[in-house]
């Protein structure tokens, strides 16, 4: 699903009703994008749990290695991972109960994403999770 197939109304309730935000492939590197947005995130109020080999602590919180790992309730699963890798993350998002898939822009998986939607989870794919809150929801 890529923007055009996504409703504005979707993303605003999805970014208003979830706050607690899995991010998988967190870097701890401020330049990369992935610090960037959850950063820009944690500052709007979300919980963030990075998710990451290497047990480190990233934006002041321990990292997990899995999904499985994350403490308490997923409500998103917002991922900056390679296309390659999303079925066995739509597996584990599955598995865990998560509401929503967020894929960032340039990931897609249309199989896995299917996967994800027959699931039961709201699926949001090759979107910023960061530019698309500071359009619809930003705290002005």
């Amino acid at each position: 699903m890529d923007k055009r197939n996504v409703s504005d109304e979707e993303i605003k309730e999805a970014l208003t009703k979830y706050r607690k935000i899995a991010v998988v492939g967190l870097s701890p590197n401020p330049d990369r994008p992935s610090y960037g947005v959850s950063h820009y995130m944690k500052s709007q109020g979300y919980e963030i749990t990075p998710v990451r080999p290497g047990n480190e602590e990233i934006l002041g919180v321990q990292s997990v290695e899995s999904l499985e790992k994350v403490p308490g309730p997923i409500e998103i699963v917002d991922v900056f991972r390679n296309s390659d890798v999303i079925p066995g993350i739509v597996d584990e998002a599955i598995r865990v109960g998560a509401k929503v898939l967020w894929l960032q822009e340039g990931v897609t998986h249309p199989v896995a994403e299917e996967k994800a939607r027959k699931a039961g989870l709201k699926v949001f794919s090759n979107l910023c999770i960061l530019k698309e809150h500071a359009r619809l929801l930003r705290r002005r």
